[in-house]
């Protein structure tokens, strides 16, 4: 399927993405139960952004199968498939991969408005608080560089199971639509860097990471 996530990732990544909540969307009764006592916004973003998930497999040729959060909230993706998914206000999107052409995938979509106060001071290195200023991309920078770490997350812990925290990343931002991300601590077998995309359109902010197997 086109849209902001095909345009992101690797022609071997499926995605899907939808901007509203259609009416009728079911789960599994596994899915049903993790948000048996959630809000209705909850539901909504839980159920929609999992239908955009079996979408994508389905076009990998995947049977739709129920999509479960594991350690840390890590969607539990089919045997043999690698995947992430987002959603924000207005926005819902996955993308997936065979294990055997992608190790990993970091997806993070959001809204595109400057962060909240406060944020950026927490999220951010030193070098990369320098950079938010002089950044020149026609893109809120602050809420760019919150939304590739979350994908730099989202791509880190698949691989290694182990929380990265946000000083632990170090991110430069492209104005071309590239960013790079350096991690700063050393674990065996963990990626020392990751190198991404993002694009700024339709009052969204998107980040995505896809590595090779």
């Amino acid at each position: 399927m086109t849209g902001l996530l095909a345009e992101l990732l690797p022609e071997n990544t499926a995605t899907a993405e939808l901007y509203s909540d259609p009416p009728g969307l079911e789960l599994f009764p596994a899915e049903e139960a993790v948000i048996a006592r959630s809000v209705e916004k909850r539901r909504r973003e839980f159920t929609t952004v999992r239908h955009c998930a079996r979408l994508a497999l389905r076009d990998l040729g995947v049977p739709a199968a129920p999509i479960l959060p594991g350690e840390r909230g890590a969607p539990g993706w089919p045997d043999g498939t690698v995947g992430s998914m987002t959603h924000c206000d207005a926005f819902r999107g996955a993308a997936v991969a065979h294990a055997a052409d992608v190790r990993t995938i970091g997806l993070d979509a959001e809204p595109s408005a400057p962060l909240p106060d406060g944020v950026l001071d927490a999220i951010a290195l030193p070098e990369e608080h320098a950079m938010v200023q002089r950044l020149d991309a026609g893109v809120p920078a602050d809420r760019l560089l919150f939304s590739a770490k979350e994908s730099v997350y989202k791509a880190w812990f698949p691989i290694t199971r182990r929380f990265l925290r946000f000083e632990e990343a170090l991110i430069e931002l492209g104005a071309d639509g590239t960013f790079h991300a350096r991690i700063l601590i050393h674990m065996p077998g963990g990626p020392q860097g990751f190198d991404g995309r993002w694009v700024h359109r339709d009052g969204l902010v998107v980040t995505s990471i896809a590595v090779p197997a």
